[in-house]
């Protein structure tokens, strides 16, 4: 079994897995598990969690090239260290709008748009989630209610910082470090395919004035080549008159014979040749001369 295959193979239940995580971490935190209940909501989140490590394991191993395969899959690193973030691949059908015609441009920004707002709600989320387990034990804590802690989500992801709830412990600061850099990072991202967007709209009547791409280019040139060059006839076009060259005789050494050759008028496809006298190094048209 290959990479691709044993990716196919499981893609689906790691999707259920990335529910159960999600389901038994919310569980845990918001109710503020106690007891039993808390160690079969923990059991599944490490069971999950294990899941996506060992999936990441195997696709490593199985690949052909292994340091190749781990570069370009930075993003499944990501899946098997949050495993949550796979449900951002269940937004790909937002991505696709029936009987919609557009550019490749235009499908880029649809993706990223859309993957962009889905892993923002989802790190808002987690990061509430983390940052309630961490704050609401310690002794003086603020952080000590879910709302709460989505508000501070909400506003520590944008970079605003009112100030007027700040998380205390370790743990719940690191759960701001992370989630500042995230945000910054998707806000990037989205202002950037907002603005590519823009620019789009304002510059699609005044086609004549865009750069051409490489891709475009490379066509144009197909074409051309295409309309100069017709099929079956590699050197020259159909029914072209051809030139060549032959000496005059042996007396001559320094003559030329000119010959051409071209369709007769009664014999469409057939050549006939006619030869000219050239002009040798003596200056006229005579034989010797």
């Amino acid at each position: 079994m290959d990479e691709l295959t044993w990716h196919k193979r499981t893609s689906a239940s790691l999707i259920v897995a990335s529910f159960a995580y999600l389901v038994a971490y919310s569980w845990r935190v918001i109710a503020d598990l106690q007891g039993p209940g808390r160690v079969v909501a923990t059991t599944v989140i490490l069971v999950t969690w294990a899941m996506f490590i060992a999936d990441y394991l195997v696709r490593l191993m199985l690949a052909d090239d292994r340091r190749l395969w781990f570069r370009k899959h930075l993003a499944a690193l990501t899946f098997a260290l949050i495993p949550v973030l796979r449900l951002v691949r269940l937004l790909r059908v937002l991505t696709y709008v029936p009987g919609m015609k557009t550019t490749a441009g235009g499908a880029l920004r649809t993706k990223i748009l859309v993957y962009g707002v889905g892993a923002s709600v989802i790190l808002i989320y987690l990061a509430s989630l983390a940052v309630l387990e961490a704050e609401r034990p310690a002794p003086g804590a603020n952080i000590t209610t879910f709302d709460i802690a989505i508000w501070w989500a909400c506003v520590t992801v944008t970079t605003t910082g009112y100030g007027d709830y700040t998380p205390i412990t370790a743990g719940g600061r690191w759960v701001g470090v992370g989630l500042m850099l995230g945000g910054v990072a998707l806000a990037g991202v989205i202002t950037a395919a907002l603005a590519s967007w823009v620019l789009e709209r304002a510059g699609r009547d005044h086609d004549d004035e865009e750069p051409a791409t490489r891709a475009q280019v490379r066509s144009l040139i197909e074409k051309i080549d295409a309309l100069a060059l017709p099929a079956g006839a590699p050197d020259a076009a159909p029914g072209a008159a051809r030139t060549h060259e032959r000496p005059r005789g042996p007396g001559a050494p320094g003559h030329v014979e000119r010959a051409i050759d071209a369709p007769a008028p009664d014999e469409p496809d057939g050549p006939r040749s006619e030869w000219h006298p050239g002009l040798g190094d003596g200056g006229d048209d005579r034989p010797g001369g």
